[in-house]
Formats: structure tokens, C-alpha cells, sequence
């Protein structure tokens, strides 16, 4: 059996729209093995309202899409979906199904794609690398989607670095966030976000955390979708009173992230007090950052990050 654990990611971070993302340490685990015939899924009870167990399924769908890539087809399939991302929650999970999907059919034919490879038919099925590139290789990344290849880089962040998400129990999918926004936006709207996406991702990776107040910022996305977020401006307004150096909505939302800077007890019980007032319900929750990305596990354990 074939496994891999991939992990959740926040995407965009305010200013860098389709192009910045952070893996988080929260994990889906996807285990598959080939059988004689058919296609078998298993999920938790919990998840079945919300996911496919036929061809349908979007991990059997990114394993489909290698499988024809290369021309190589199992006589059947029994997948095992653990999963621990929220769904459409703006942490990744689509991204994780599609990644996840890609490798354990690339590791069920023994390898016969390359990671580039793979990073490629994910961005392609997703349509951006904001989510696609961190869960693969962990860490802050910023890439690009050409015709033919993914261009990015990969940074490592401080280790002091910390998410607050703010997870509310509704979904909210990215089709319905994406429709929200304008064909067109004005030049100085443009231009006040590559002014500051390029503040941020210095920030982030020098520990300047005293600029990410002004350089989470965005006037792209965030602006058109913040009214669809309840209670936006008084949790926004919240997280900058007790300490978080900056916030931006997670993805396409509906999880809201704050960004902390070590200690952070004080200001998360801060949080989940301030919350329990509204008539919304939320979850809260401290996330690490997942420096390594996507990871295949053997019997021994982890195999480290993807090769």
C-alpha cells in the first residue's frame, strides 16, 4: 500500500493573489493500493455529505490524470482518504486531494514522472501554484504557471512563525469566492499590491513581522469577498488589538489567519473568548508552518519530503 501525508496550505497572504502560499502542519493522509478489478473509496463517516466515493472524486481524478499521462492504467483501485483539512474552508483541501492524488499514482507505477512533472500537471488542474507549490515542497512559496512548466521558489521561514486560524463552520467554495471578483481593477489598485506583496515576502523571511500590518494589505481579492465573511471587521479589528502582526483571508476564505510571532497562548484563549459571543460558530486553532511538504510513508515511517 502506497501512502502519503499532504499538507494543508493558506494561500495568497493578502497581496500575492493565485501566486503566494504557506504549508501548514495539518495533514490528510491518502493511502491506495491496486486490487484486481474496480475502484473502492473509503471515507470517514463524517465527510460523506461532502465527498464523491466514485470516479467523481477528485484524489481518483488527479490519479486518472498521471495514469493517462503515462499510459498506464491499474486493473483496479482501493483509496483510503483520511482527512483532517477542512473542506472548503481556504486551507488547501482541493489543492491536497489533487497533489496527493498525483503522487500516489506516480509511486503506485514507480515513479515514471519526475517531481517537476508532477508540479506541473497539479497547477494545471488546478489553474495556480498558490496551493499547489507549498503543499508539495512545504514552506512559503511564489511560482508561476507558464504554458509549459511552473517557475517558483521555495523559502524557509522562522521557525517563531506561527498561524491563528480562524475556521468558521460554513463552506464556502472557491467557484462562489472567484465569482465575487471584477474582470478588471484599477491600475492603482494594482500597483498598490505589488508594492506590497514584495514588502511581504521580505518581511516574512527576515522576521521583519513589524511591517506585515501594511504588507498583508490587498485591494485585489480581499475587498470583494470580505462582506460573504461574518463579523470580518470586528475579528480583523480584534486580531491587531491583541498582537497578531498582520491578517489576510485564507485562500478564498472562509478562514480567516492572523500571524503571530512566538508566544501565542494568551492570544489565541483571547480569541476563542472574544468568539464564543457571536452567533457564528468557529473553530480556532495555532498551526505551524510544514517546512517539508508532501511526504510518502513506508512502513518504517516517513520518508522525508518528495524527491
Amino acid at each position: 500500500m502506497i501512502r502519503v501525508k499532504v499538507p494543508a496550505t493558506t494561500a495568497n497572504i493578502g497581496p500575492g493573489f493565485d501566486s503566494l502560499g504557506i504549508a501548514l502542519q495539518l495533514y490528510n493522509i491518502i493511502e491506495v493500493e491496486e486490487i484486481n478489478f474496480g475502484l473502492e473509496i473509503n471515507i470517514p463517516v463524517e465527510d460523506q455529505a461532502y465527498i464523491e466515493t466514485n470516479e467523481h472524486n477528485l484524489v481518483y481524478q488527479a490519479m486518472k490524470r498521471l495514469f493517462d499521462a503515462v499510459n498506464i492504467h491499474p486493473k483496479g483501485l482501493r483509496i483510503n482518504l483520511i482527512n483532517n483539512i477542512p473542506i472548503a474552508r481556504g486551507l488547501g483541501s482541493s489543492a491536497a486531494c489533487i497533489v496527493g492524488g498525483l503522487v500516489v499514482a506516480n509511486e503506485l507505477l514507480n515513479n515514471p514522472l519526475k517531481k517537476e512533472e508532477i508540479i506541473y500537471l497539479a497547477a494545471t488542474m488546478d489553474g495556480h501554484t498558490d496551493n499547489i507549490l507549498p503543499a508539495f515542497v512545504g514552506g512559503l512559496t511564489v511560482g508561476s504557471l507558464l504554458e509549459n512548466e511552473v517557475k517558483y521558489v521555495k523559502m524557509d521561514l522562522p521557525t517563531q512563525l506561527k498561524l491563528l486560524a480562524i475556521i468558521p463552520d460554513f463552506h464556502f467554495s472557491t467557484k462562489k469566492a472567484r465569482s465575487l471578483l471584477p474582470k478588471n481593477v484599477p491600475i492603482e489598485d494594482a500597483v498598490f499590491n505589488i508594492s506590497r506583496v514584495g514588502l511581504l515576502v521580505a518581511s516574512l523571511v527576515t522576521s521583519h513581522f513589524e511591517n506585515l500590518s501594511e504588507a498583508t494589505k490587498d485591494k485585489i481579492h480581499q475587498p470583494y469577498r470580505k462582506d460573504f465573511i461574518p463579523y470580518w471587521e470586528e475579528i480583523t479589528s480584534k486580531l491587531m488589538k491583541i498582537g497578531t502582526k498582520g491578517y489576510f483571508l485564507s485562500g478564498s476564505g472562509p478562514t480567516i489567519m492572523g500571524i503571530l510571532d512566538g508566544d501565542y497562548k494568551n492570544i489565541e484563549d483571547e480569541m476563542v473568548s472574544f468568539l464564543s459571543h457571536f452567533d457564528q460558530g468557529y473553530k480556532v486553532t495555532v498551526l505551524d508552518v510544514c517546512h517539508n511538504g508532501l511526504e510518502v510513508i513506508n512502513d518504517e515511517g516517513s520518508n522525508g519530503c518528495y524527491r
